[in-house]
């Protein structure tokens, strides 16, 4: 039976249906109102999905779409007993916006894609569908890029992300800048801690935290140098090495998915190889999942943060349409409430 605790709400990402997934093969994309209702329908101990969070682009989201369409789409999302969290703008070389460290005109445009992130979310505030979460962003370029001059890079990631605060602000949002192996200036631990002390605005600029992609911080796949677990570690070692990164990035986390990894990256369609989301049951999971979130939800009331969401990113077509799996992953995401939520 559910616990007394009524936070964090329990959410699933809706962009698991998108990313990924190219139409004419076979992983095409799932659109918003199956993903939908397998979310609605998911059951488990007493427990159902409270929300989602939303990718804003197409085929799910047109992020120019007019008032009265985005209300229609917060119309029926509250039909179906669910709410609005957090909110992924399209900065992405392709969608709305361009590389965040890349051309004036690049980066003008990932601004503009955070631009109409916030547009879409005062309409689904104002309409009373959506009252907590923060807008996600990444820095739209690879590590690989960001190698060949990482000091002025990172100064030209900072300085866009500020310039997208600044929007964000002006709205009365904040931005989660993700913590992903794949994204230039956030690909490791140590630089993702530097590129948000670079751009100095904590209140308005934060950490999302992802267990999947934060469990490769530990191994460094994309900075072995940062490296805080080799092959092999103990639990006494993993220990050590979790706390020491969530100690770090904790203070800066704004918005938390729950998720598994089996020490392997993943990556189809466009999207780069990244941390592989596994199924919650996965008997190949590095991650005590429950004991592992806790790490980070501490002290998350008092950052903001009202929700947790699952990201099943690329997980196969077939998995993400049987409803077993979102019973699965709502049941384990009950487990981190019950161990770390508050009332």
């Amino acid at each position: 039976m559910p616990s007394s605790h009524i936070y964090p709400k329990l959410h699933n990402a809706m962009w698991p249906g998108l990313v990924g997934k190219e139409e004419g093969t076979d992983h095409p994309p799932i659109g918003l109102d199956r993903m939908l209702e397998l979310t609605a329908n998911a059951r488990a101990n007493g427990y159902r999905f409270e929300g989602v969070d939303l990718f804003l682009f197409h085929p799910h989201i047109d992020p120019d779409a007019s008032d009265d369409a985005i209300r229609a789409i917060g119309e029926k999302i509250a039909s179906k007993g669910l709410a609005i969290g957090s909110l992924v703008a399209p900065v992405w070389p392709g969608t709305v916006g361009g590389s965040a460290m890349g051309s004036d005109e690049d980066r003008k445009n990932f601004v503009l894609a955070v631009r109409k992130a916030c547009r879409i979310a005062r309409i689904l505030n104002d309409q009373g569908v959506r009252s907590y979460g923060v807008i996600r962003i990444d820095s739209a370029d690879s590590p690989s890029h960001w190698a060949a001059d990482p000091e002025g890079n990172t100064k030209k990631i900072a300085a866009t992300f500020r310039e997208a605060a600044k929007v964000a602000s002006d709205h009365g949002e904040r931005l989660a800048a993700e913590g992903e192996i794949c994204w230039a200036g956030m690909h490791s631990w140590k630089v993702m801690l530097d590129t948000l002390n670079a751009v100095g605005m904590p209140e308005t600029l934060g950490f999302q935290a992802d267990q999947a992609h934060t469990y490769l911080y530990l191994l460094g796949y994309n900075a072995p140098e940062h490296a805080l677990l080799k092959p092999g570690y103990t639990q006494e070692q993993f220990d050590a090495a979790y706390k020491k990164m969530t100690d770090a990035l904790r203070p800066w986390t704004i918005d938390f998915h729950v998720a598994q990894n089996d020490g392997s990256v993943h990556g189809t369609g466009s999207h780069d190889k990244t941390g592989r989301h596994c199924p919650a049951d996965d008997p190949h999971g590095k991650l005590d999942i429950v004991r592992t979130a806790g790490y980070w939800l501490q002290g998350a009331e008092d950052r903001g943060l009202r929700h947790i969401c699952w990201d099943g990113c690329m997980f196969p077509n077939a998995m993400l349409q049987e409803q077993k799996t979102w019973n699965t992953i709502l049941a384990t995401m009950a487990k981190v409430r019950e161990g770390h939520g508050w009332a």
